[in-house]
This record gives structure tokens, C-alpha cells and sequence, in this order.
């Protein structure tokens, strides 16, 4: 063959591979990134999400619509500013096609300016800040998970008409987390004739609560704690060694006695109630099928970070599905991403909202003692909760964001 008829051919062969769809080139494994903190205070919730997601693709043998998955991991270490940094390592040098995880709030807030720039998909299945879905949408973010004040507000409502509370203490992480479940919960409370009478704030990562144990009001009907890692194990063992379990009942926002510490508390959890989206005692198929396979993957108790993580690999690895593989065609995969509809989830069914949000059950929980291990039992079902509770969006979205102040303690 001369080299005319060489170069020739080559050329044929390449425009002939430029008229290929990006499906049928793309044989490379589809690359997922994982973040989220897995050193520091809240390692061990980081490496349950992690865990959890493992599972799922465990079940799937690593591989969607013909093609091999790859999982990349990130420390964030539970710093926003490392956590920008890991995010741009995961997709500038490693090349994955969708992100998923995080913890914190102000995590979620900080990388969205990054994602929307790149418009890399990005799945939020833990990160609850509540603005995300709501005033300052994010383009190229869907959120498989929940807003900080989304079960708050069904058990303010609960903590008036069904405790009998009237007047709340409530103490919290000091950040957007704490300061939306507290304002969720406010919110419902007051509006049909409670009170907080006191709002306590600590650092996040707190592990003496005994500068804050001595200042709340003993004329309150209960304390709203909401808190998670090793400091929520530390209040709650803390609040009944200072003997105000036996004077004031003890709730609080679901990662308080969530299953990421619930194993490692004591008697003294015993009665505390919470409302999250999830229990692991949830008497369901799917819930029963992943506690179990978690439990043999991770050797311990899975838990709402774990299904949670676990359900937003299923949200991706579908929605590749939905468009056959084709992930390297970003807009049809966000597109696919924010119109999935799936049942069978840990936590019961659920569908997205207009604004990119589940609408979901929330449950209330009581800790109990059951077979000599704690679980959190649920007593009550909100079903099919939106982010707006029973406000219109339009209504809800006038009312400013739940921060630190707002809604302020009334005189």
C-alpha cells in the first residue's frame, strides 16, 4: 500500500469515528467521585456513606449499560475550602463524570458556584442546606436527600398537639445545619401557640457541653438537641450525667441518636425522640435487604448516612441506564438525573420536586430497647413531606432562609 493509499485510509477511519455516537466510542469505565469526610470528627459518618454507596455498586458488579464503573475517593476532612480542592482534583485530574456525597451544610453552599461553572452532575444524597433547592437553585446539583428543616417541620407540629410541649429549649451545632433544623422546628412550633423560650449555640465538634448544660432553663417542658458524630454521643450521655433527663425530656433533629452513634450510647438514650426520613428499623423490604448487606460489607450497624449514600448511587447508576451509558452527553445525563422516578428505597418511595428536592416520609422515632440493642421505633408517619411543608413554593420562598437569627427568640 503506497502512502497516499495509506493516509487515505487513516483519514476514512477517522472522520468515520467522528460520525460515532459518544455511546458507542465510550467503552472507558464510567468514573464516579465520591467526597466526604473520612478523617477528623466526623470520619466514621463519612465512611458510612462511603460504605454505603460500595454496597450498591457491589450489587451491580461495578458496571451500567455495558460499561465498567470506577469509584474515586476524596477526604474533605470536613472543611469547605479542602473539600473545593478534592471536588477539582476529582473532576480536573481524575475525569469523573458525576460526583456525589459531602456532609456538612456549608460544604453543599461553598462547592455550588464550582459545579454550576463545570457543569458537572452532582448528586447531593446527604448535604441538607435548605436554599440550594429553594431560593438559590443549583443547576447542576439534584439533591436525593433532604433539607435541614424539612422533618422539622412535621415534628414541631407533633412536639405541640401530640408531646403536649409549650415551651422548648433547643441547642445546636452553630452553622447553617443546626441553625435550619432548629428554624424548621421553631417555625411549626410557634405558629400554633409553643414558645422557645432559649436558643443555645455550639462550636461544631463540641465535646464538653457542660458550659452550656448550665444554662438552660429548668422551667422548659423539653430540650431540642440537634447535633451528630461524636458530639452528639457526647451530649446525650453528658445531658443525663448533669441529671436533666429526669427533670426535662429530651428530642431533637434525627441525627442526634441517628445509628452512626446510637449503638455506641447507653440507657441514657433511652425515650429521646427525633425525626429524620430514616430509621434502620424501617419494617420494609429494601430497609431489611440493605441492613443486611450492609452489615456484612462494613462489619456495623448501618444507618441514615449509609442508606442515604447508598439510594444516591441507585439515583445515578439508573439514570445512566436511562440514557444508555451515554454519560460524556452532560445535559441528557442531568436530565435524566433530575426526572428519575424509583421505588424501593430504604427509606420507603419518593420523588423529586420541581426545585430538585424528594418529597418523602418523615418519621418520628423513639428510642427504645429492643432485643437488648437500641433502635430508633418509629411511632409516626408524615407521608409524602415536601421542603415546603403545606405552604405553596411561592408563599414559602418570601419567607427569608432560616439562619442564626431568624426565627428570632421572641420576648
Amino acid at each position: 500500500m503506497n502512502k497516499i493509499m495509506l493516509l487515505a485510509v487513516i483519514g476514512a477511519l477517522v472522520i468515520a469515528m467522528g460520525a460515532m455516537p459518544s455511546s458507542s466510542l465510550a467503552k472507558d469505565p464510567i468514573k464516579i467521585g465520591y467526597f466526604g469526610p473520612l478523617t477528623g470528627f466526623a470520619a466514621q459518618t463519612g465512611r458510612n456513606m462511603q460504605s454505603g454507596l460500595e454496597v450498591f455498586l457491589k450489587s451491580q458488579n461495578y458496571e451500567v449499560a455495558g460499561r465498567k464503573i470506577k469509584l474515586f475517593t476524596a477526604d474533605t476532612e470536613s472543611k469547605p475550602a479542602v473539600a473545593l480542592t478534592k471536588v477539582r482534583k476529582l473532576y480536573e485530574k481524575d475525569g469523573c463524570h458525576v460526583i456525589l456525597g459531602g456532609l456538612l451544610a456549608s460544604t453543599g453552599y461553598a462547592l455550588q458556584p464550582y459545579v454550576d461553572k463545570k457543569r458537572l452532575p452532582t448528586n447531593y444524597p446527604v448535604m441538607a442546606p435548605d436554599d440550594l433547592t429553594q431560593r438559590k437553585r443549583a443547576k447542576w446539583i439534584i439533591r436525593t436527600g433532604w433539607t435541614s428543616s424539612q422533618p422539622n417541620h412535621p415534628f414541631g407540629e407533633y412536639a405541640y398537639k401530640v408531646l403536649g410541649f409549650r415551651k422548648i429549649v433547643t441547642i445546636g451545632y452553630d452553622y447553617a445545619f443546626g441553625w435550619e433544623n432548629v428554624g424548621g422546628f421553631q417555625t411549626t412550633f410557634e405558629e400554633l401557640g409553643g414558645k422557645i423560650i432559649q436558643k443555645l449555640w455550639t462550636p461544631v465538634g463540641n465535646q464538653d457541653y457542660g458550659p452550656y448544660l448550665g444554662q438552660i432553663d429548668k422551667n422548659a417542658d423539653a430540650v431540642y438537641a440537634l447535633f451528630f458524630g461524636s458530639g452528639a454521643l457526647q451530649f446525650v450521655k453528658q445531658y443525663n450525667d448533669y441529671g436533666l433527663k429526669a427533670k426535662i425530656p429530651l428530642i431533637g433533629g434525627g441525627t442526634t441518636t441517628d445509628e452512626h452513634v446510637l449503638p455506641s450510647m447507653g440507657d441514657e438514650a433511652i425515650g429521646t425522640i427525633t425525626a429524620l426520613h430514616y430509621s434502620a428499623a424501617l419494617d420494609n423490604p429494601a430497609n431489611k435487604k440493605f441492613v443486611a448487606a450492609f452489615r456484612e460489607h462494613a462489619k456495623r450497624s448501618a444507618d441514615y448516612y449509609s442508606a442515604f449514600a447508598h439510594t444516591g448511587g441507585k439515583w445515578i447508576v439508573e439514570s445512566i441506564k436511562a440514557i444508555n451509558g451515554d454519560v460524556e452527553n452532560r445535559e441528557k445525563f442531568m436530565n435524566a438525573m433530575k426526572n428519575l422516578k424509583i421505588t424501593g428505597t430504604p427509606r420507603g418511595d419518593f420523588e423529586l420536586d420541581n426545585y430538585g428536592n424528594p418529597i418523602q416520609n418523615a418519621y418520628i422515632r423513639k428510642v427504645e430497647k429492643v432485643g437488648g440493642q437500641l433502635q430508633n421505633t418509629v411511632i409516626k408517619t408524615y407521608p409524602k413531606v415536601s421542603q415546603f411543608w403545606k405552604w405553596s413554593p411561592e408563599e414559602y420562598l418570601k419567607k427569608p432562609l432560616y439562619t442564626r437569627d431568624y426565627p428570632p427568640l421572641k420576648k
